[in-house]
């Protein structure tokens, strides 16, 4: 006869053996990590979208507790949060493998997002520039280079034991920010409607101030600072750089439209003193939010909407413009305008995709395109934040873009329509809606529902060569399967980017 009270006591027994030592062989598996930038925030979730609940510093470690994609679960002293990966280093006892560096052996090797060749370009190496070796996946190895962690054709590299003895370069005690676009707007706040103060340029390094979410504060000079989107270059602990073509904005403004308001205070609500005419210019005195400070003699100190003004810069040092060449973009202005953002989320797909997120993503990509063309490239946000329509123009305006591209995706009612549209307004905008167009639909199997007029506040009221693409329906289930794809963005803005080549080379072809 079974003992009933033994077998009870037995099973007790064995339930108190396992849930007593299992968490504990999990536990010390967890690996490692430790922060290798002088300071980095916490976030509480796993992006760059989430908001800050902490900061840790150089040199601290902690025990990775979860990872999504490219975000690692930490716990810190008062709460836990999410860190990006690219700027910590896994911790490693003396009996683990040797760090290895990766060696370029080819100048322009392109440092993806993805181990593929259709991913995103994030940066380049050049013949003997150095990155970290993170793993080998194929073809293509993936590294962590200048703060970028990305992946490279293993063919095109060299990896070697790192040597801890070789001489490094001069460091200092506060990092700069290297600029890693060809143009960089500087901005007085962390905020892209604030006044522009300057343009930095690609390859200047400037002394670090201070944070603030993504954006960077950095000095200028002996006598000026700004603030900077972090996006658009990396930390460096290679001290500043000692020349500069820095260009320092004059304090002057050009009104645009005919009939407009000049107030007695920096609100739409306030008094207007004057209507100002298109073409009148103004010397500014201050700037307070979108508002600049002007005086004049007829009605004193009054206050201009920064939408509905461009700036005239004056530079100290201009960089020489280099003379463009057939496939190339050097000297020429292109804003890009991803649509939506903030409180203002577009559409939503049927799948539940908004569309102010992949039109930032699009936006992003077609950036690096044009960069790398040589263009100077501006973006009318660069983060999730809302920007009014005639401030989206008016940047367009403010830098006498030679190019104004809207990017959206569509939606309707119905939910079998599908394909994508170029869209122009005035006759001035025709033949660079057709020339994209063009391109664009050797690039993507979507539905072309071809070239047609759209009268669109951003094209109606905009001066320059302005289109806007709608990119498919979010609102067709099945095309939006494909909107969504890394691969189909990548098409797209290979194609936008052909269009723009096309565009101004027929442009150069009738100059000469």
């Amino acid at each position: 006869m079974i003992c009933w009270k033994k077998l009870r006591l037995f099973l007790c027994i064995l339930f108190l053996l396992f849930s007593t030592t299992i968490p504990t062989i999990s536990y010390a598996q967890d690996p490692e990590i430790e922060i290798n930038v002088p300071t980095l925030k916490v976030r509480n979730g796993p992006g760059l979208a989430y908001a800050i609940v902490d900061q840790v510093k150089k040199g601290d470690t902690y025990r990775v507790l979860d990872k999504q994609n490219d975000w690692y679960q930490i716990e810190t002293a008062t709460t836990k949060g999410w860190v990006a990966s690219w700027y910590t280093t896994s911790k490693k006892s003396s009996t683990q493998e040797k760090v290895y560096t990766v060696i370029s052996q080819v100048n322009k090797l392109n440092v993806r997002s993805q181990a593929s060749l259709n991913a995103a370009v994030l940066t380049q190496m050049n013949a003997g520039n150095e990155a970290s070796f993170v793993q080998t996946n194929g073809d293509w190895t993936e590294v962590v280079f200048q703060g970028q962690q990305g992946f490279v054709a293993s063919k095109y590299i060299t990896k070697e034991t790192q040597n801890n003895n070789k001489p490094t370069p001069e460091k200092v005690d506060n990092p700069s920010f290297e600029v890693k676009v060809s143009a960089l707007n500087v901005r007085s706040k962390a905020d892209l409607s604030a006044k522009k103060v300057g343009t930095v340029i690609k390859g200047d390094r400037f002394t670090i101030l201070d944070r603030k979410t993504n954006w960077v504060k950095i000095q200028l000079n002996s006598k000026n600072t700004g603030w900077v989107f972090s996006f658009y270059g990396t930390e460096s602990e290679l001290p500043p750089t000692s020349s500069t073509k820095t260009k320092i904005e004059s304090k002057t403004v050009t009104v645009v439209y005919n009939g407009t308001n000049v107030r007695k205070e920096p609100s739409t609500n306030s008094e207007v003193v004057y209507r100002a005419s298109a073409g009148e210019t103004f010397t500014v005195s201050g700037n307070e939010g979108g508002w600049y400070k002007i005086d004049d003699s007829s009605f004193g100190t009054a206050y201009l909407a920064n939408w509905v003004v461009s700036s005239e810069e004056k530079s100290v040092s201009e960089k020489p413009v280099e003379k463009r060449k057939k496939g190339t973009l050097n000297g020429v202005t292109i804003v890009i305008d991803p649509g939506h953002g903030g409180n203002d989320h577009g559409t939503t797909g049927a799948r539940g995709t908004e569309e102010k997120g992949i039109t930032l993503q699009t936006a992003e990509l077609l950036y690096s395109k044009l960069s790398q063309a040589g263009a100077n490239v501006v973006l009318t946000r660069e983060s999730d934040t809302y920007v009014g329509l005639r401030k989206r123009v008016s940047i367009g305006h403010q830098q006498s873009a030679d190019a104004f591209i809207s990017l959206h995706y569509d939606a309707t009612d119905s939910s079998s329509i599908n394909g994508f549209t170029t869209y122009y307004l005035n006759s001035y905008q025709k033949e660079l809606a057709q020339a994209v167009h063009e391109q664009l639909k050797t690039k993507i199997s979507l539905r072309d529902r071809g070239v047609q007029r759209g009268n669109y506040l951003v094209l109606r009221e905009n001066k320059q060569k302005a289109i806007l693409i709608e990119l498919g329906f979010l609102s067709n289930p099945s095309e939006e399967r494909t909107l969504v794809t890394e691969q189909f963005r990548e098409q797209a803005t290979i194609g936008i980017y052909d269009g723009i080549i096309a565009f101004f080379d027929q442009q150069l072809a009738t100059e000469n």
